[in-house]
């Protein structure tokens, strides 16, 4: 190697490491590529203000909805590897999707530095309050003896395989009814335009408690905190139908590592703040981080399961 080679690469690496201990210095996009009112976009403004506060920047979240979260999440591959651009990634988008889309336009793992794991939660299986069942034997019953009776929607295609995987279980037929966001889907199950959704607790949670919506069970090993009278879904005799959802911050690819370990330290940071952990705690959510190697690596465990799961339920992308 040539003494100017060396003498290059030093500068550059100097030139790197003194635009990370000076980031930043403008503003942070931050994409959740969903509409406002769901569980993504609770969690990214609760992060957002304190990301904004630790960082002494303002952290503009930005809602970007549209193809199950495809393309909020297609715009945070595309940005500038600066660090001014992160993404609020979902199981959905970054699990289901690549197998549920022939082109989804994005490739989870080689168009994304991973950043952290935000929070993890279950899923409340919740009706309108005029359909006849009670729990989830009687919504297997009335949904296998009138198929097609029933509908379900979603705003993510974590909503969507519950859904189709309850249809499995219970060898019925409820129709899946698309939405571009947990918002306007729980609009129309309020309104009784649909039946019923396997919702986010953030999305759910407060219609239960108002009594607008009747909840029968929770697809999580224990009850929920915020829900302690609702049973899980292996006390309701579905000990199969365990699903657990989670949340991340992504960069985009290339995104300079000290910057990525930055927002790491400061998002773990803010996850352990008693105020933090109250809020998504009430709403059902369970603030929790990891490292960046670990949260590359947990993505693609979690790509690989759901694309088995997937490929075993027969489902073909579109």
């Amino acid at each position: 190697m040539t003494r100017a080679l060396l003498i290059c690469m030093t500068a550059m690496m100097s030139i790197t490491a003194a635009f990370a201990q000076t980031y930043p210095v403008k503003p942070i996009h931050f994409i959740v590529p969903y509409p406002p009112g769901g569980g993504t976009d609770l969690l990214g403004r609760t992060l957002g203000l304190k990301l904004a506060a630790a960082m002494g920047q303002q952290v503009i979240v930005e809602n970007r909805a549209g193809a199950q979260g495809n393309i909020g999440t297609v715009a945070g591959a595309k940005a500038a590897p600066d660090g001014y651009t992160i993404v609020l990634s979902y199981v959905g988008t970054f699990a289901m999707n690549p197998w549920l889309y022939k082109n989804v336009g994005f490739d989870p793992i080689k168009d994304f530095a991973q950043v952290s794991l935000a929070s993890v939660q279950p899923y409340v299986v919740v009706v309108n309050p005029v359909v006849p069942v009670k729990n989830l034997k009687e919504l297997g019953v009335l949904s296998r003896s009138s198929p097609e009776r029933l509908s379900f929607g979603s705003s993510a295609s974590a909503g969507q395989l519950a859904g189709e995987f309850f249809n499995v279980l219970t060898k019925s037929k409820m129709l899946h009814i698309p939405y571009k966001g947990a918002g306007p889907a729980m609009i129309d199950l309020l309104g009784g335009h649909i039946d019923l959704m396997f919702a986010s607790p953030a999305s759910s949670v407060p219609q239960v408690k108002s009594g607008k919506l009747r909840a029968l069970a929770v697809t999580a090993p224990t009850r929920l905190t915020a829900l302690p009278d609702v049973p899980t879904s292996r006390e309701s005799g579905f000990g199969e139908f365990e699903i657990n959802g989670w949340y991340g911050v992504a960069a985009p690819a290339n995104t300079p590592r000290d910057i990525v370990v930055k927002l790491n330290t400061e998002i773990a940071r803010a996850l352990r703040t008693n105020d933090v952990q109250e809020r998504l705690m009430n709403d059902g959510l369970e603030g929790k981080s990891n490292s960046a190697d670990e949260m590359t690596a947990f993505v693609k465990s979690e790509l690989d399961r759901w694309g088995q799961v997937i490929k075993a339920a027969g489902i073909r992308p579109e």
